[in-house]
């Protein structure tokens, strides 16, 4: 005949379980909570119609920057982050200091601001992406805010 070491803590000894938990009376949501009823659900009866508008594209191994209909979007090391036209107070840019990559930056209304840096390789693509990136803000940004 073999014993069984005692339960730890408050465990039944191997082999018995703990009887089932009491079934829980039914829940009553309250007024405003949960999604809305289904006389209020919204069915859109046609898709959305697709705003069209230049678009700015710098992408490298790691990053990229985004400059669309939307707003701007930073992507760096796989963390992304979007910034709709209505948030955004400001947006600069300028070559880094070794003249390698384009560095965006996204100014809010509160003053903070966002940075995001993208290796232009070859390096004459830098000159593109100024010209390219110039034309879509002036586009989306025509005061220069």
């Amino acid at each position: 005949m073999t014993t069984q070491p005692p339960p730890y803590g408050n465990q039944p000894p191997y082999g018995q379980q703990p009887p089932p938990p009491p079934p829980l009376p039914p829940a009553t949501a309250q007024a405003g909570f949960g999604p809305p009823p289904p006389q209020y659900a919204y069915a859109p009866t046609s898709p959305q119609p697709h705003v069209s508008g230049p678009e700015f594209m710098a992408v490298d191994r790691h990053n990229s920057i985004v400059v669309d209909t939307q707003g701007v979007a930073f992507e760096d090391h796989g963390m992304s982050v979007d910034f709709p036209w209505q948030e955004i107070r400001s947006v600069h840019y300028k070559a880094t200091p070794s003249g390698k990559a384009l560095m965006v930056a996204v100014v809010l209304p509160d003053g903070r601001f966002y940075e995001c840096v993208v290796e232009a390789k070859p390096r004459a693509r830098l000159g593109e992406w100024f010209a390219q990136l110039s034309a879509v803000l002036g586009y989306y940004r025509p005061t220069g805010w």
